[in-house]
């Protein structure tokens, strides 16, 4: 029997080899396959990040084929912001829920194809409503499905990820594909299909894809739980003393990230949500200007999806995430007030939305590196269920009354007090980066 390498251990036990590389290898041993293109933990990536991609196109459709669908149904904005706070409101419990029992069960792959599937077949059922409590309905139980993908998705990276790219691998799998086909893929050709063949149409264009991703998921994800010996000390490593749902509230990063997610979350679907009614309504663009500008989001969001991780793996979680939170404010912002060209707006906007990149650092890494290891789904499903129960569920329904009631600038005025609030809120996190945690404890030992 070959003798297994020696690896140190760190925080609540998870396993790092010496060096700072990959806590095990896929391939006999061979840690090297780390760095090549085509190991097994960059097909993770790829594959989950579509995965996640999928989901966030199938999530964002409504919104940019919402000028569409309104007229035909005779919706208000109050109705507007219910259907984005349905799918929140499931969409949060079932994340903590299944993602809490993919933690008891180690059956995570199990529970990631049945969800894919399951979303898939709702974009369809959207297609087919025809008044907005059938809408309603659908959505709602599309959040049931699409909930548990990002949490155990998470989990997956956290498990198989190298140690000194475990932020970067995040990013990517999080919001890289998700940016580009749900934000950026997505309005060009939601609205282009729906311009041509009807709304309803582009909802069963949007969810055939996820049937194909179930099924590589089916034939190419293994179970954590199905590695060499050596690796299950990742996730059976002892963990300290079993800790309820809310004593993981206990700790500061814990807490602190699930307001942020409320905050940054409501940020996110507001624009989501009324961005592309304000432009065609407010700012007087037409749908297919509004497509390209709702997709210049998606091209930064990809982009700041694994800068802002990278930049956190470097310089620490805590003054990422406060910088690009507080820039956030510039996106409603310069919609509201930038009375230049298109494309100047664009890149206005462009640069504010790159706080979208965020989002895998209060999500996912920062609970990743607070909690014990075998806690993770169960922390991922806590923050992002607070997020979208708070931030997903109240804000598009409170917004939508504002923006009935004051005018449908409203909606931006409150994602200008989201950012605002995040950023400040970041500022008292405790630095978990491994680099700067690192470099930490080597001061104080020469001190």
């Amino acid at each position: 029997m070959a003798v297994a390498r020696r690896r140190s251990v760190t925080a609540y036990g998870v396993v790092a080899a010496p060096g700072g590389r990959g806590r095990y290898s896929h391939e006999k041993g061979d840690d090297m396959t780390r760095s090549r293109l085509l190991s097994y933990e960059n097909w993770l990536v790829f594959i989950l990040g579509l995965t996640f991609g999928f989901v966030f196109f199938d999530r964002n459709a409504i919104s940019f084929l919402m000028p569409f669908i309104v007229p035909d149904l005779g919706l208000s904005n109050t109705q507007v912001g219910l259907l984005n706070s349905g799918l929140s409101l499931t969409w949060a419990v079932s994340g903590y829920l299944i993602g809490r029992a993919s933690d008891a069960t180690g059956k995570r792959r199990s529970y990631l194809v049945a969800s894919v599937v399951v979303f898939s077949l709702c974009s369809f059922g959207s297609g087919l409503a025809g008044s907005f409590l059938a809408l309603l309905l659908a959505r709602m139980v599309m959040g049931i499905a699409e909930g548990p993908t990002l949490p155990i998705s998470q989990s997956f990276m956290v498990i198989e990820s190298s140690p000194h790219r475990r932020g970067l691998n995040m990013g990517l799998m999080q919001n890289v594909f998700a940016a580009l086909l749900g934000s950026t893929v997505a309005p060009i050709v939601m609205v282009a299909v729906a311009q041509d063949h009807g709304w309803r149409s582009a909802f069963f264009f949007a969810g055939a894809p996820g049937l194909l991703i179930a099924f590589l998921i089916w034939k190419f994800v293994r179970e954590p739980g199905r590695v060499p010996p050596a690796a299950a000390s990742v996730q059976a490593a002892p963990a300290g003393p079993k800790l309820g749902t809310f004593a993981l509230l206990r700790f500061r990063n814990m807490w602190l990230c699930s307001i942020i997610c409320i905050a940054m979350v409501a940020w996110m679907v507001l624009g989501w949500t009324f961005l592309p009614l304000f432009y065609v309504g407010i700012r007087g663009l037409a749908p297919t200007e509004m497509g390209y500008l709702m997709s210049v989001l998606g091209v930064c969001a990809a982009v700041g999806g694994f800068v802002v991780p990278a930049i956190s793996d470097r310089l620490g979680r805590r003054p990422a995430l406060v910088f690009f939170c507080l820039l956030s404010m510039l996106t409603p912002l310069a919609a509201l007030y930038f009375e230049g060209s298109l494309f100047a707006l664009a890149v206005l906007v462009f640069i504010g939305w790159s706080g979208a990149g965020c989002f895998p650092l209060f999500m996912a890494t920062i609970p990743a590196e607070t909690v014990p290891p075998r806690y993770m789904a169960t922390a991922f499903g806590l923050v992002m269920g607070m997020g979208e129960l708070i931030g997903g569920v109240l804000s598009p329904t409170l917004a939508g009354r504002a923006a009935d009631l004051y005018g449908g600038s409203a909606p931006l005025y409150i994602m200008v007090g989201c950012a605002l609030v995040a950023g400040l809120l970041a500022v008292f996190l405790k630095e978990t980066a491994p680099l700067k945690v690192a470099a930490a404890a080597r001061l104080a030992v020469a001190t």
